[in-house]
Protein backbone atom coordinates (compact mmCIF):
# COMPACT_ATOMS: atom_id res chain seq x y z
CA UNK A 1 0.00 0.00 0.00
CA UNK A 2 1.60 3.24 -1.29
CA UNK A 3 1.58 6.26 1.65
CA UNK A 4 1.39 9.83 0.31
CA UNK A 5 4.23 11.97 1.47
CA UNK A 6 3.42 14.70 3.53
CA UNK A 7 3.48 17.97 1.44
CA UNK A 8 6.74 19.60 3.54
CA UNK A 9 8.60 16.56 1.77
CA UNK A 10 8.40 17.26 -1.78
CA UNK A 11 9.59 21.04 -1.34
CA UNK A 12 12.86 20.97 -3.06
CA UNK A 13 14.35 22.78 -0.18
CA UNK A 14 13.06 19.66 1.82
CA UNK A 15 14.93 17.52 -1.10
CA UNK A 16 18.19 19.89 -1.26
CA UNK A 17 18.83 19.29 2.31
CA UNK A 18 18.61 15.44 2.15
CA UNK A 19 21.45 15.60 -0.36
CA UNK A 20 22.94 17.74 1.80
CA UNK A 21 22.63 15.67 4.76
CA UNK A 22 23.78 13.03 2.81
CA UNK A 23 27.13 14.67 1.93
CA UNK A 24 27.52 15.70 5.24
CA UNK A 25 27.76 11.81 6.41
CA UNK A 26 29.89 11.12 3.76
CA UNK A 27 32.03 13.73 4.62
CA UNK A 28 32.42 12.03 8.16
CA UNK A 29 30.67 13.79 10.50
CA UNK A 30 27.42 12.96 12.34
CA UNK A 31 24.93 15.39 11.34
CA UNK A 32 23.08 14.29 14.74
CA UNK A 33 25.83 13.59 17.97
CA UNK A 34 24.87 13.00 21.03
CA UNK A 35 26.48 15.38 23.29
CA UNK A 36 27.76 18.79 23.16
CA UNK A 37 28.51 21.10 26.49
CA UNK A 38 28.38 24.75 26.40
CA UNK A 39 30.48 26.87 28.88
CA UNK A 40 27.94 28.93 28.64
CA UNK A 41 25.01 30.28 26.91
CA UNK A 42 24.50 33.46 24.99
CA UNK A 43 22.13 35.57 27.41
CA UNK A 44 25.03 35.38 29.98
CA UNK A 45 27.97 35.81 27.86
CA UNK A 46 25.99 39.72 26.73
CA UNK A 47 25.00 40.24 30.07
CA UNK A 48 28.75 40.02 31.51
CA UNK A 49 30.48 41.25 28.89
CA UNK A 50 27.86 44.57 28.01
CA UNK A 51 30.34 47.03 28.96
CA UNK A 52 33.58 45.14 29.40
CA UNK A 53 36.29 45.61 27.08
CA UNK A 54 36.95 42.39 25.83
CA UNK A 55 39.83 42.91 22.73
CA UNK A 56 40.07 43.22 18.87
CA UNK A 57 40.20 40.06 16.77
CA UNK A 58 43.57 40.16 16.68
CA UNK A 59 43.82 39.52 19.93
CA UNK A 60 40.91 36.65 19.77
CA UNK A 61 43.27 34.81 16.71
CA UNK A 62 45.76 34.77 19.57
CA UNK A 63 43.50 33.35 22.36
CA UNK A 64 44.45 36.64 24.25
CA UNK A 65 40.98 37.31 24.67
CA UNK A 66 37.81 35.25 26.18
CA UNK A 67 36.86 32.26 25.54
CA UNK A 68 33.36 30.68 25.08
CA UNK A 69 31.55 27.41 23.94
CA UNK A 70 27.96 27.92 22.74
CA UNK A 71 25.47 26.80 21.16
CA UNK A 72 22.62 27.34 19.17
CA UNK A 73 20.45 28.30 15.83
CA UNK A 74 22.34 29.70 12.51
CA UNK A 75 20.21 32.36 11.69
CA UNK A 76 22.30 34.33 9.82
CA UNK A 77 25.35 34.18 7.33
CA UNK A 78 27.14 36.08 5.21
CA UNK A 79 30.66 35.01 3.68
CA UNK A 80 33.05 37.84 2.95
CA UNK A 81 36.24 36.46 1.06
CA UNK A 82 38.20 34.80 3.45
CA UNK A 83 35.77 35.58 6.42
CA UNK A 84 31.82 34.82 7.03
CA UNK A 85 29.66 36.46 9.35
CA UNK A 86 26.75 34.82 11.27
CA UNK A 87 24.40 34.90 13.68
CA UNK A 88 23.69 32.47 16.51
CA UNK A 89 20.18 32.46 18.29
CA UNK A 90 19.35 30.56 21.48
CA UNK A 91 16.21 30.71 22.65
CA UNK A 92 15.62 34.90 22.76
CA UNK A 93 19.39 35.90 22.96
CA UNK A 94 21.98 36.53 19.68
CA UNK A 95 25.20 36.90 19.31
CA UNK A 96 27.41 37.65 16.43
CA UNK A 97 30.13 34.84 15.19
CA UNK A 98 33.25 35.32 12.64
CA UNK A 99 34.15 32.27 10.72
CA UNK A 100 37.82 32.76 9.04
CA UNK A 101 39.18 30.59 5.83
CA UNK A 102 42.84 29.96 7.64
CA UNK A 103 41.58 29.70 11.94
CA UNK A 104 38.16 28.19 11.38
CA UNK A 105 37.85 24.13 11.76
CA UNK A 106 34.93 22.41 11.43
CA UNK A 107 35.01 18.95 13.98
CA UNK A 108 34.97 15.43 12.05
CA UNK A 109 35.35 17.16 8.72
CA UNK A 110 38.06 14.72 6.90
CA UNK A 111 40.66 15.74 4.62
CA UNK A 112 39.27 12.84 2.13
CA UNK A 113 36.28 15.02 1.39
CA UNK A 114 38.35 17.88 -0.68
CA UNK A 115 36.64 20.78 1.46
CA UNK A 116 38.02 23.22 3.51
CA UNK A 117 36.27 24.20 6.59
CA UNK A 118 34.94 27.73 6.24
CA UNK A 119 33.68 26.04 1.82
CA UNK A 120 32.42 22.92 4.15
CA UNK A 121 30.32 25.60 6.29
CA UNK A 122 29.15 27.80 3.42
CA UNK A 123 27.83 24.57 0.94
CA UNK A 124 26.49 22.27 4.12
CA UNK A 125 25.68 24.60 6.67
CA UNK A 126 21.63 26.01 6.22
CA UNK A 127 19.97 28.46 8.04
CA UNK A 128 18.01 26.95 10.51
CA UNK A 129 20.97 24.49 11.24
CA UNK A 130 21.76 24.00 15.64
CA UNK A 131 25.46 24.63 15.42
CA UNK A 132 28.08 24.43 18.49
CA UNK A 133 30.89 27.40 18.08
CA UNK A 134 33.87 27.21 20.34
CA UNK A 135 36.13 30.23 20.30
CA UNK A 136 37.14 33.56 21.57
CA UNK A 137 35.56 37.00 22.34
CA UNK A 138 36.39 40.18 20.58
CA UNK A 139 34.68 43.41 19.39
CA UNK A 140 34.22 44.16 16.10
CA UNK A 141 35.31 48.31 15.00
CA UNK A 142 31.65 49.04 15.13
CA UNK A 143 31.40 47.29 19.10
CA UNK A 144 29.26 44.43 18.36
CA UNK A 145 30.41 41.50 20.97
CA UNK A 146 31.45 38.91 18.40
CA UNK A 147 32.50 35.15 19.00
CA UNK A 148 36.34 34.33 17.10
CA UNK A 149 34.80 30.67 15.88
CA UNK A 150 38.14 27.93 16.04
CA UNK A 151 35.71 25.34 16.14
CA UNK A 152 32.36 24.64 14.70
CA UNK A 153 30.49 21.61 15.36
CA UNK A 154 27.09 20.56 13.72
CA UNK A 155 24.25 19.44 16.68
CA UNK A 156 21.46 19.20 14.54
CA UNK A 157 20.96 19.46 10.36
CA UNK A 158 17.81 20.79 9.80
CA UNK A 159 15.54 19.71 6.61
CA UNK A 160 12.95 22.19 6.44
CA UNK A 161 13.82 26.17 5.95
CA UNK A 162 13.04 29.15 8.41
CA UNK A 163 10.21 31.11 7.60
CA UNK A 164 10.83 34.32 6.25
CA UNK A 165 11.69 36.67 8.67
CA UNK A 166 9.76 39.64 7.19
CA UNK A 167 6.38 37.69 5.36
CA UNK A 168 7.03 34.16 6.07
CA UNK A 169 5.25 33.61 9.86
CA UNK A 170 2.53 36.72 9.86
CA UNK A 171 -0.20 34.80 9.73
CA UNK A 172 -1.37 34.50 13.63
CA UNK A 173 -3.29 31.49 13.50
CA UNK A 174 0.24 29.87 11.67
CA UNK A 175 1.65 31.09 14.45
CA UNK A 176 -0.25 29.64 17.48
CA UNK A 177 -0.57 26.37 15.86
CA UNK A 178 2.91 26.11 14.60
CA UNK A 179 4.69 27.48 18.06
CA UNK A 180 8.28 26.19 17.82
CA UNK A 181 8.34 28.56 14.53
CA UNK A 182 7.22 31.18 16.30
CA UNK A 183 9.35 31.30 18.78
CA UNK A 184 12.26 30.76 16.22
CA UNK A 185 10.97 34.02 14.55
CA UNK A 186 10.12 36.12 16.53
CA UNK A 187 12.44 35.95 20.07
CA UNK A 188 10.32 38.46 21.97
CA UNK A 189 7.26 35.22 22.42
CA UNK A 190 9.74 33.56 24.32
CA UNK A 191 10.20 36.39 26.62
CA UNK A 192 6.41 36.53 27.38
CA UNK A 193 6.18 32.66 27.91
CA UNK A 194 8.85 32.75 30.18
CA UNK A 195 7.24 35.53 32.00
CA UNK A 196 4.35 33.42 32.34
CA UNK A 197 6.34 31.06 34.27
CA UNK A 198 8.15 33.95 36.24
CA UNK A 199 4.01 35.04 37.27
CA UNK A 200 3.33 31.13 38.50
CA UNK A 201 6.07 30.41 40.18
CA UNK A 202 5.59 34.00 42.22
CA UNK A 203 1.76 33.14 42.39
CA UNK A 204 2.65 29.77 43.93
CA UNK A 205 5.35 30.89 46.56
CA UNK A 206 2.78 33.85 47.40
CA UNK A 207 -0.12 31.36 48.31
CA UNK A 208 2.74 28.94 50.41
CA UNK A 209 3.31 32.13 52.22
CA UNK A 210 -0.04 32.92 53.22
CA UNK A 211 -0.18 29.17 54.91
CA UNK A 212 -1.95 27.54 51.95
CA UNK A 213 -0.88 24.15 51.57
CA UNK A 214 -0.38 22.74 47.44
CA UNK A 215 -2.55 19.80 46.92
CA UNK A 216 -3.08 17.72 43.59
CA UNK A 217 -7.00 16.68 42.38
CA UNK A 218 -7.89 14.45 39.86
CA UNK A 219 -8.73 15.57 36.66
CA UNK A 220 -11.33 12.68 35.43
CA UNK A 221 -14.58 12.56 37.85
CA UNK A 222 -17.48 10.66 37.35
CA UNK A 223 -19.88 13.80 38.03
CA UNK A 224 -18.51 17.28 37.21
CA UNK A 225 -19.45 20.04 39.10
CA UNK A 226 -17.99 23.29 40.55
CA UNK A 227 -19.09 25.81 37.35
CA UNK A 228 -21.94 26.00 35.48
CA UNK A 229 -20.21 24.82 31.95
CA UNK A 230 -20.95 22.09 29.51
CA UNK A 231 -17.89 19.09 30.17
CA UNK A 232 -15.81 16.87 27.89
CA UNK A 233 -16.73 13.47 27.85
CA UNK A 234 -14.61 10.39 27.88
CA UNK A 235 -14.94 7.15 28.18
CA UNK A 236 -13.10 4.47 30.83
CA UNK A 237 -12.53 1.06 29.53
CA UNK A 238 -11.21 -0.75 32.36
CA UNK A 239 -14.09 0.05 34.45
CA UNK A 240 -17.19 0.63 31.34
CA UNK A 241 -18.14 4.21 32.74
CA UNK A 242 -18.22 7.26 31.19
CA UNK A 243 -15.93 9.95 32.86
CA UNK A 244 -15.56 13.71 32.79
CA UNK A 245 -12.69 16.07 32.45
CA UNK A 246 -12.87 18.27 35.54
CA UNK A 247 -14.48 22.05 34.74
CA UNK A 248 -13.60 23.04 38.01
CA UNK A 249 -11.62 22.18 40.90
CA UNK A 250 -13.84 22.86 43.55
CA UNK A 251 -15.62 19.35 44.60
CA UNK A 252 -12.55 17.81 45.64
CA UNK A 253 -10.75 20.65 47.31
CA UNK A 254 -14.03 20.86 49.27
CA UNK A 255 -14.05 17.22 50.28
CA UNK A 256 -10.42 17.85 51.42
CA UNK A 257 -11.27 20.71 53.78
CA UNK A 258 -14.29 19.00 54.87
CA UNK A 259 -11.59 15.73 56.18
CA UNK A 260 -9.57 18.19 57.80
CA UNK A 261 -6.51 17.76 55.54
CA UNK A 262 -5.02 21.69 55.93
CA UNK A 263 -7.31 24.47 56.98
CA UNK A 264 -6.10 26.45 53.59
CA UNK A 265 -5.68 24.59 50.70
CA UNK A 266 -4.95 25.06 47.06
CA UNK A 267 -4.45 24.14 43.48
CA UNK A 268 -2.88 25.15 40.59
CA UNK A 269 -4.10 23.15 37.24
CA UNK A 270 -5.87 22.93 34.21
CA UNK A 271 -9.76 22.74 33.80
CA UNK A 272 -11.73 21.99 30.83
CA UNK A 273 -14.68 23.37 29.68
CA UNK A 274 -16.16 22.60 26.53
CA UNK A 275 -17.18 26.15 25.06
CA UNK A 276 -16.73 29.01 22.85
CA UNK A 277 -13.16 30.22 22.26
CA UNK A 278 -12.67 34.52 22.26
CA UNK A 279 -9.76 36.27 23.20
CA UNK A 280 -9.98 35.38 26.85
CA UNK A 281 -11.57 32.21 26.59
CA UNK A 282 -9.57 28.54 25.57
CA UNK A 283 -11.78 25.27 26.50
CA UNK A 284 -8.28 24.47 28.29
CA UNK A 285 -7.09 26.49 30.89
CA UNK A 286 -5.05 27.38 33.72
CA UNK A 287 -7.26 27.66 37.13
CA UNK A 288 -6.18 28.53 40.80
CA UNK A 289 -8.87 27.62 43.58
CA UNK A 290 -7.63 28.22 47.03
CA UNK A 291 -9.88 27.57 50.34
CA UNK A 292 -9.19 29.04 53.64
CA UNK A 293 -11.30 27.63 57.16
CA UNK A 294 -12.26 30.68 59.04
CA UNK A 295 -12.03 33.47 56.53
CA UNK A 296 -15.16 34.96 54.40
CA UNK A 297 -15.24 36.44 51.19
CA UNK A 298 -14.18 40.02 53.03
CA UNK A 299 -10.89 38.84 53.73
CA UNK A 300 -10.49 37.12 50.59
CA UNK A 301 -11.28 40.84 48.52
CA UNK A 302 -7.99 41.78 50.81
CA UNK A 303 -5.75 38.93 49.62
CA UNK A 304 -6.54 39.13 45.84
CA UNK A 305 -5.69 43.07 46.16
CA UNK A 306 -2.78 42.29 48.12
CA UNK A 307 -1.23 39.57 45.67
CA UNK A 308 -2.03 41.81 42.65
CA UNK A 309 -0.51 44.29 44.26
CA UNK A 310 2.75 42.24 44.92
CA UNK A 311 2.88 41.08 41.35
CA UNK A 312 3.02 44.36 39.88
CA UNK A 313 5.61 45.23 42.57
CA UNK A 314 7.75 42.49 41.45
CA UNK A 315 7.98 42.88 37.89
CA UNK A 316 7.60 46.51 37.12
CA UNK A 317 8.75 48.49 40.93
CA UNK A 318 5.28 49.78 40.56
CA UNK A 319 1.46 49.39 41.62
CA UNK A 320 1.57 51.65 37.87
CA UNK A 321 1.12 49.75 35.07
CA UNK A 322 0.71 50.53 31.50
CA UNK A 323 -1.56 48.76 28.95
CA UNK A 324 -1.66 49.34 25.25
CA UNK A 325 -5.21 49.44 24.49
CA UNK A 326 -5.82 47.32 20.80
CA UNK A 327 -8.99 48.98 20.05
CA UNK A 328 -6.94 52.09 20.97
CA UNK A 329 -3.88 54.84 19.93
CA UNK A 330 -3.83 55.49 23.55
CA UNK A 331 -2.31 53.55 26.62
CA UNK A 332 -3.59 52.88 30.15
CA UNK A 333 -1.96 53.12 33.24
CA UNK A 334 -3.56 50.85 35.81
CA UNK A 335 -3.04 51.22 39.37
CA UNK A 336 -3.32 48.19 41.82
CA UNK A 337 -2.31 49.92 44.90
CA UNK A 338 -4.29 48.13 47.90
CA UNK A 339 -7.28 48.86 48.46
CA UNK A 340 -9.46 48.37 45.30
CA UNK A 341 -12.96 50.14 44.88
CA UNK A 342 -15.84 48.29 45.92
CA UNK A 343 -19.27 47.89 44.72
CA UNK A 344 -22.44 45.96 44.66
CA UNK A 345 -23.76 44.99 41.52
CA UNK A 346 -26.79 47.33 42.20
CA UNK A 347 -24.07 49.94 43.11
CA UNK A 348 -22.64 49.41 39.61
CA UNK A 349 -25.25 49.57 37.59
CA UNK A 350 -26.24 52.80 39.22
CA UNK A 351 -22.99 54.36 38.82
CA UNK A 352 -21.37 52.98 35.36
CA UNK A 353 -25.32 51.91 33.57
CA UNK A 354 -27.57 54.99 35.66
CA UNK A 355 -30.20 52.37 36.46
CA UNK A 356 -31.42 52.51 39.90
CA UNK A 357 -32.39 48.63 40.17
CA UNK A 358 -34.51 49.00 43.58
CA UNK A 359 -36.65 51.79 41.69
CA UNK A 360 -37.01 50.10 38.57
CA UNK A 361 -40.06 47.16 37.33
CA UNK A 362 -39.40 44.07 36.17
CA UNK A 363 -40.58 45.18 32.92
CA UNK A 364 -38.62 47.91 32.75
CA UNK A 365 -35.45 46.35 33.18
CA UNK A 366 -36.38 43.80 30.85
CA UNK A 367 -37.15 46.75 27.99
CA UNK A 368 -33.33 48.22 28.55
CA UNK A 369 -32.50 44.53 28.15
CA UNK A 370 -34.29 44.68 24.74
CA UNK A 371 -32.78 48.11 23.63
CA UNK A 372 -29.47 48.34 24.65
CA UNK A 373 -28.52 44.72 24.85
CA UNK A 374 -27.96 41.50 22.71
CA UNK A 375 -29.06 39.00 25.37
CA UNK A 376 -31.42 36.37 23.61
CA UNK A 377 -35.60 37.65 24.18
CA UNK A 378 -36.18 34.30 25.50
CA UNK A 379 -34.04 34.83 27.84
CA UNK A 380 -35.26 38.02 28.98
CA UNK A 381 -39.06 36.90 28.73
CA UNK A 382 -38.32 33.99 31.15
CA UNK A 383 -35.75 35.93 33.61
CA UNK A 384 -36.06 36.33 37.39
CA UNK A 385 -35.17 39.12 38.84
CA UNK A 386 -32.01 38.45 40.02
CA UNK A 387 -31.22 37.18 36.25
CA UNK A 388 -32.15 40.55 34.95
CA UNK A 389 -29.45 41.86 37.54
CA UNK A 390 -26.76 39.79 36.14
CA UNK A 391 -27.61 40.20 32.35
CA UNK A 392 -27.85 44.06 32.67
CA UNK A 393 -24.04 43.91 34.86
CA UNK A 394 -22.31 41.66 32.17
CA UNK A 395 -23.59 43.52 28.98
CA UNK A 396 -23.77 47.26 30.63
CA UNK A 397 -21.14 47.40 33.29
CA UNK A 398 -18.34 45.01 32.88
CA UNK A 399 -16.81 47.02 29.60
CA UNK A 400 -16.45 49.69 31.90
CA UNK A 401 -14.25 48.04 34.37
CA UNK A 402 -11.10 49.16 33.32
CA UNK A 403 -9.77 50.10 37.16
CA UNK A 404 -9.52 47.65 39.61
CA UNK A 405 -13.13 47.09 41.15
CA UNK A 406 -14.28 43.97 43.57
CA UNK A 407 -17.84 43.64 42.73
CA UNK A 408 -19.71 42.20 45.36
CA UNK A 409 -23.21 40.64 46.15
CA UNK A 410 -24.71 38.60 43.58
CA UNK A 411 -27.59 37.58 43.11
CA UNK A 412 -27.91 33.70 44.45
CA UNK A 413 -29.37 32.75 41.11
CA UNK A 414 -25.68 33.01 39.72
CA UNK A 415 -23.84 31.13 41.96
CA UNK A 416 -25.67 27.81 43.71
CA UNK A 417 -22.31 27.46 46.05
CA UNK A 418 -22.66 30.23 47.74
CA UNK A 419 -23.52 31.50 51.46
CA UNK A 420 -26.91 33.85 51.44
CA UNK A 421 -26.31 37.13 52.70
CA UNK A 422 -25.48 37.31 56.25
CA UNK A 423 -27.49 41.08 56.16
CA UNK A 424 -31.12 40.17 56.59
CA UNK A 425 -32.71 42.57 53.95
CA UNK A 426 -30.13 41.41 51.48
CA UNK A 427 -30.62 37.52 52.27
CA UNK A 428 -34.53 38.51 51.71
CA UNK A 429 -33.55 40.02 48.34
CA UNK A 430 -31.60 36.94 47.27
CA UNK A 431 -28.21 38.21 47.23
CA UNK A 432 -25.29 35.93 48.80
CA UNK A 433 -22.08 36.75 49.54
CA UNK A 434 -19.46 36.44 46.42
CA UNK A 435 -17.24 38.85 44.44
CA UNK A 436 -16.01 39.12 41.27
CA UNK A 437 -12.52 41.08 40.75
CA UNK A 438 -12.43 43.04 37.55
CA UNK A 439 -9.26 44.52 35.67
CA UNK A 440 -9.17 45.93 32.12
CA UNK A 441 -12.72 44.84 31.97
CA UNK A 442 -11.77 41.47 32.31
CA UNK A 443 -13.02 39.08 35.36
CA UNK A 444 -9.94 38.06 37.19
CA UNK A 445 -11.32 36.24 40.43
CA UNK A 446 -14.45 34.87 41.62
CA UNK A 447 -14.89 34.32 45.36
CA UNK A 448 -17.29 33.48 47.85
CA UNK A 449 -17.70 32.77 51.40
CA UNK A 450 -19.00 29.26 50.92
CA UNK A 451 -21.97 27.34 51.61
CA UNK A 452 -21.71 24.70 53.99
CA UNK A 453 -25.38 24.26 55.04
CA UNK A 454 -26.46 20.54 53.45
CA UNK A 455 -29.66 21.92 53.59
CA UNK A 456 -29.59 24.29 51.46
CA UNK A 457 -27.12 22.66 49.12
CA UNK A 458 -28.88 19.82 48.19
CA UNK A 459 -32.08 22.54 47.48
CA UNK A 460 -29.94 24.79 45.15
CA UNK A 461 -28.53 21.13 44.07
CA UNK A 462 -32.32 19.77 42.37
CA UNK A 463 -32.77 23.67 41.66
CA UNK A 464 -29.93 22.79 38.83
CA UNK A 465 -31.13 19.27 38.49
CA UNK A 466 -34.09 20.83 37.51
CA UNK A 467 -32.71 23.10 34.97
CA UNK A 468 -30.84 20.42 33.57
CA UNK A 469 -34.22 18.55 32.71
CA UNK A 470 -35.34 21.66 30.88
CA UNK A 471 -32.97 22.01 28.82
CA UNK A 472 -29.56 23.62 30.53
CA UNK A 473 -27.08 22.05 29.87
CA UNK A 474 -24.53 24.35 31.79
CA UNK A 475 -26.76 23.08 35.40
CA UNK A 476 -24.71 20.92 37.86
CA UNK A 477 -26.09 17.55 37.88
CA UNK A 478 -26.84 16.43 41.41
CA UNK A 479 -23.92 15.22 43.37
CA UNK A 480 -24.89 12.75 46.00
CA UNK A 481 -21.14 11.98 47.08
CA UNK A 482 -20.57 15.93 47.60
CA UNK A 483 -23.83 16.25 49.69
CA UNK A 484 -22.67 13.41 51.63
CA UNK A 485 -19.43 14.88 52.50
CA UNK A 486 -20.94 18.20 53.42
CA UNK A 487 -23.37 16.50 55.74
CA UNK A 488 -20.23 15.46 57.74
CA UNK A 489 -19.20 18.84 58.19
CA UNK A 490 -17.28 22.08 56.91
CA UNK A 491 -16.28 24.70 58.65
CA UNK A 492 -16.56 27.99 57.59
CA UNK A 493 -14.56 28.96 54.56
CA UNK A 494 -13.81 31.31 51.75
CA UNK A 495 -13.01 30.26 48.77
CA UNK A 496 -11.57 31.65 45.06
CA UNK A 497 -10.63 31.20 41.80
CA UNK A 498 -8.11 32.79 39.61
CA UNK A 499 -7.77 32.62 36.11
CA UNK A 500 -4.15 32.07 35.58
CA UNK A 501 -4.18 32.87 31.69
CA UNK A 502 -6.17 36.06 32.39
CA UNK A 503 -3.74 37.05 35.48
CA UNK A 504 -0.62 36.46 32.96
CA UNK A 505 -2.35 38.59 30.07
CA UNK A 506 -2.65 41.36 32.17
CA UNK A 507 0.73 41.92 33.32
CA UNK A 508 2.44 40.93 29.83
CA UNK A 509 -0.11 43.00 28.28
CA UNK A 510 -1.46 40.48 25.87
CA UNK A 511 -4.34 41.27 24.17
CA UNK A 512 -5.14 37.47 23.10
CA UNK A 513 -5.75 34.53 25.98
CA UNK A 514 -3.62 32.50 23.02
CA UNK A 515 -1.05 34.78 23.39
CA UNK A 516 -0.10 33.46 26.85
CA UNK A 517 -0.70 30.08 26.25
CA UNK A 518 2.17 27.97 24.51
CA UNK A 519 -0.27 25.45 22.43
CA UNK A 520 -3.79 27.16 22.43
CA UNK A 521 -6.44 24.80 20.29
CA UNK A 522 -6.66 25.81 17.06
CA UNK A 523 -8.25 24.05 14.06
CA UNK A 524 -6.59 21.62 12.57
CA UNK A 525 -4.17 23.34 9.46
CA UNK A 526 -6.45 21.29 6.87
CA UNK A 527 -9.70 22.94 8.14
Amino acid sequence: METQLPEYQTHEEYQNRRRKLNEIKEAGIDPYPHKFEPTTRIEQILEKYEKEEVGDSEAALLGKTPSARLGGRLILFRPMGKNAFGQLQEESSRIQILLNRDATKVAGLSEESGLAPLKFVEKMIDLGDLIGVEGALFRTHKGELTLFVKTLTLLCKTLLPLPDKHSGLADKGVRYRKRWLDLIVHPEVAKQLKMRSSIVRFVRTFFEEQGFLEVETPVLHHIYGGAEARPFVTELHALHQTMFLRIALEISLKKLMIGGLHHRLFEMSKVFRNEGIDKTHNPEFTMLEAYAAYLDYNDLMVLVEKLFEKLALRFFNSTQITIKQETSDAAITLDLKTPWKRLSMKQSLQEYAGICFDDTSDAKLKEILRQKTAVDPKEIAKASRGMLMAFLFEELVEEKLLQPHHIIDHPIETTPFCKPHRDPLKRKEGLVERFESFVLAREMCNAYTELNDPLLQRELFEHQAREREAGKEEAHPLDEEFLEAICQGMPPTGGLGIGIDRLVMLFTDASSIRDVIAFPLMKPESE
